[in-house]
């Protein structure tokens, strides 16, 4: 298994690095996975906020994952998806979809409301997921832990992640 430098991100209103479940469970499956958690940080739901942690982590030559966590529901401020969409050089429509079906199983149709969604940046692969436990979990379990690893076939991010950045 090749290790990654992954980099997670917590978007909170409310949430601290003590009360922050969803951002300490993906820290704690990363480093399970034998990957390195290049940094963690928790910021506000503020477009700006949120995009300006994550330009400087794709801007990092040693970050080559970034799991986001909160902030693409619907309500309030929710407002990752308006944050990280215009940093993608290639948007990954198919982690939405995938995460919403399997989603589905779990809490039905009101997986309607995830705007969960990934991209690539910089050669740098973001993951963006709604910021409930139980949501993390999906996504980790189900998505996200395969394609960061190399024994995932017929394809995963790893190798692609792995060249370097440009």
């Amino acid at each position: 298994m090749e290790q990654l430098n992954v980099a997670v991100l917590t978007v909170s209103d409310t949430r601290n690095l003590d009360t922050d479940k969803s951002g300490h469970y993906l820290f704690t499956e990363v480093e399970n996975d034998k990957h390195k958690i290049a940094a963690r940080d928790i910021v506000i739901d503020d477009i700006y906020k949120i995009r300006a942690a994550v330009s400087n982590w794709i801007a990092e030559s040693k970050i080559q994952a970034i799991i986001i966590t909160g902030g693409t529901g619907f309500y309030g401020r929710d407002s990752t998806p308006e944050a990280i969409k215009p940093l993608f050089d290639k948007e990954m429509p198919g982690f939405g979809e995938l995460f919403r079906q399997v989603s589905y199983d779990e809490i039905g149709s009101s997986t309607i409301q995830s705007r969960a969604l990934a991209g690539l940046a910089n050669n740098t692969v973001i993951f963006c997921v709604p910021g409930s436990t139980g949501a993390c979990k999906t996504a980790w379990t189900k998505i996200i832990r395969e394609q960061l690893s190399l024994d995932f076939k017929p394809c995963n991010f790893v190798k692609l992640l792995s060249t370097g950045k440009h």
